[in-house]
């Protein structure tokens, strides 16, 4: 369990914006910006 939960808070870091960045187009934007690094990461080690 202990790994598992050390590789779920890493990875939901990059999808969940921080606190003071909460309106509905910052989320986006946030969320866009990290399914690319995420795919960029993931294509690199493929």
């Amino acid at each position: 369990l202990q790994p598992f939960i050390s590789i779920f808070s890493a990875i939901r870091n990059l999808f969940v914006p921080p606190h003071w960045k909460r309106s509905a187009l910052s989320t986006h934007i946030h969320r866009i910006r990290a399914m690319a690094q995420w795919k960029a990461v993931t294509a690199a080690i493929t």
